[in-house]
């Protein structure tokens, strides 16, 4: 796909979800990615559900755009074409964990010696160094241990997991920031260099708020439900048919809410500390008034007087939104069979660069083995 980045060609040995998240967002912006897979069934995520006429609607969703070749890194003859690919790379990208690109012979000293003006993003669970660095990682196991699920749920409820992969994705990110930065300092010293990014190191990195409440009050914070440790009112509030999300963010925000609501005046909400201090109470005075009419009454008269708030909607309901189809943010792709498929678009706008409605699909497994071949003259 035309793109910003379409002078850039990205070699992907990753799988599952955090490096393939990374490459479909630098696909998404014009490079070329070639995904280099297992001969022996590929990428695990090809696998995974849910599935549309024999095809993981999964994989395709993350690994539209791109092209594939089956190699195994233990083969002389495959090893050839992989090191010929790398000779036209500008990055490469693989989640193994530490080491075991070294035992395949293309250890990072041996990359920067051939290839010197190659990237090479190593996204793990643990990262390279340190004494878990040799540990396995999934998106649950470091979701539990980088303390994001201690903070999501709600008071006395069981472990819960944020409902979607943020470990992987915010991994992913990272790498694309990495990726970039490196890619920008080659510009100015001719070499690339070593990228390493830990899906553990990303968790931590999100903790935002609690960390600074722990550093402030010693106590590590526990689940609040939807409602913000420090703002209120910022939470779901209870209406006639549904909940919907409010967010006064400020004490001018507030005011605009009491008046729009009809709420008297309050020292207990004077101000945002002393609201956050009364949060239950303030709740029930919210739904109190919230719970004698419909969502459909109360959105169009917050947004008139100006507060922050929104419908809690489901998957259907977000991909419908018109705000959210008017920014391109829902795209069409298709299978490898060529079946339509749905999909999130880049949220990434620029002004130079179109950003199209549909992507092309994701390759069956070795689909551009013959193309690819072709042009390395093999």
């Amino acid at each position: 796909m035309p793109g910003p980045l379409s002078d850039l060609t990205v070699i992907d040995l990753s799988r599952v979800l955090a490096g393939p998240y990374a490459t479909m967002v630098l696909a998404d912006l014009g490079a070329r990615v070639i995904k280099v897979e297992r001969p022996d069934g590929g990428d695990d995520a090809r696998h995974y559900g849910p599935f549309i006429k024999g095809h993981s609607a999964y994989f395709a969703s993350i690994n539209r755009g791109k092209q594939s070749i089956a190699l195994d890194l233990k083969s002389p003859q495959d090893r050839l074409i992989f090191e010929a690919l790398l000779e036209k790379a500008d990055v490469l990208i693989e989640n193994y964990r530490p080491g075991v690109m070294a035992r395949l012979g293309y250890g990072w000293e041996v990359l920067a010696a051939r290839y010197p003006r190659l990237i090479h993003a190593a996204t793990s669970g643990f990262g390279q160094t340190g004494p878990d660095s040799q540990k396995a990682a999934y998106d649950m196991v470091v979701q539990a241990m980088g303390g994001i699920m201690s903070v999501t749920g709600h008071p006395g409820g069981p472990p819960t997991r944020v409902g979607t992969s943020v470990g992987d994705i915010t991994a992913g990110l990272f790498t694309v920031i990495g990726i970039m930065t490196a890619l920008h300092d080659r510009d100015r010293t001719g070499k690339g260099q070593f990228v390493d990014v830990a899906m553990l190191d990303g968790q931590i990195a999100i903790l935002e708020n609690a960390i600074a409440r722990y550093a402030a009050t010693g106590q590590s914070p526990g689940p609040l439900g939807a409602r913000h440790p420090s703002i209120t009112p910022f939470a779901a509030y209870q209406c006639a048919d549904a909940p919907m999300v409010i967010a006064a963010g400020n004490d001018q925000l507030f005011e605009a809410l009491r008046k729009a609501l009809g709420l008297p005046t309050d020292p207990r909400f004077a101000s945002n500390d002393a609201r956050t201090t009364h949060a239950e109470e303030l709740s029930t005075a919210l739904e109190a008034v919230l719970q004698t009419q419909p969502v459909g009454h109360w959105l169009p008269k917050l947004e008139a007087a100006g507060v922050p708030c929104g419908p809690l909607n489901n998957i259907g309901q977000a991909l419908a939104n018109p705000q959210v189809k008017a920014r391109n943010m829902v795209v069409h792709t298709a299978l490898p069979d060529g079946t339509p498929l749905i999909a999130a678009g880049n949220p990434i706008k620029l002004s130079a660069h179109a950003d199209p409605a549909t992507r092309a699909p994701a390759p069956d497994l070795d689909a551009d083995r013959a193309a690819i071949l072709k042009e390395l003259g093999l």
